[in-house]
């Protein structure tokens, strides 16, 4: 199952009101685990940037004023993209700002149901608690002492590591789970039914001589009514 752990940074709150993304961060899982593939790209804007905005991610106009525009990205994001799931926190807030920007060139829009909305998973996991991704970093003991600013690549790598253990840790299965297709076949191809057999060689005692000695006389002193007597 491949994932695109996602962050943006915009101009401002709404592209009702001629908001522009200017930063796009992506982070590649492939069955919840980082693939190491990352897609990250500055995109000048074609207008100016409100100092509310500059505070937060520290993006200027001089900075991004020869960075492409979004409609000479959009191909290569999408590719990146694919058919994957992606993982946002405050999905709504980023699915919108990226559909009205490939709706402004008469691209496809993205499906909202194709969101992994992190911010509503952990407000569901933990009710009534802050839910912002700093918030979530200090619960998971994530350090994220670098994200002075917001960046949109590092808080989509920030947020990968939240989502694995907003699922339930970083390997919630362990790597136990079946592969989609596999029918218990072994690395060769044949079928394989393993079972557990017993050992070789018998595990040594862990206990010491001084320790059973001191177990098998608190034993004694309950009696030979004791419940470990019959169980023994």
């Amino acid at each position: 199952m491949r994932e695109i752990v996602l962050d943006t940074e915009t101009t401002g709150l709404s592209p009702k009101e001629g908001h522009r993304i200017v930063e796009i961060g992506a982070v590649e899982l492939m069955n919840h685990m980082p693939t190491g593939k990352t897609y990250h790209q500055y995109i000048n804007p074609q207008r100016d940037m409100p100092a509310e905005a500059f505070a937060v991610h520290g993006l200027g106009e001089d900075f991004l004023r020869d960075k492409p525009v979004f409609a000479h990205i959009a191909e290569a994001f999408i590719d990146f993209a694919g058919d994957a799931r992606l993982v946002i926190h405050n999905a709504s807030f980023d699915m919108a700002f990226i559909n009205a920007e490939l709706g402004w060139i008469q691209r496809p829009i993205i499906p909202l149901d194709r969101a992994i909305d992190t911010l509503e998973i952990a407000r569901r996991k933990f009710p009534g608690s802050p839910a912002s991704l700093d918030a979530l970093c200090r619960r998971f003991g994530i350090d994220n002492s670098s994200r002075t600013l917001h960046g949109a690549l590092l808080d989509s790598e920030i947020l990968a590591e939240v989502y694995l253990e907003l699922i339930g840790g970083r390997q919630p299965d362990f790597g136990l789970a079946p592969v989609q297709g596999h029918s218990g076949r072994g690395a060769s191809g044949a079928e394989t039914d393993w079972r557990p057999g017993p050992r070789p060689q018998p595990m040594p005692p862990r206990l010491s001589a001084e320790e059973a000695e001191a177990h098998a006389a608190f034993v004694k002193a309950m009696g030979d009514g004791a419940l470990w007597n019959k169980l023994s």
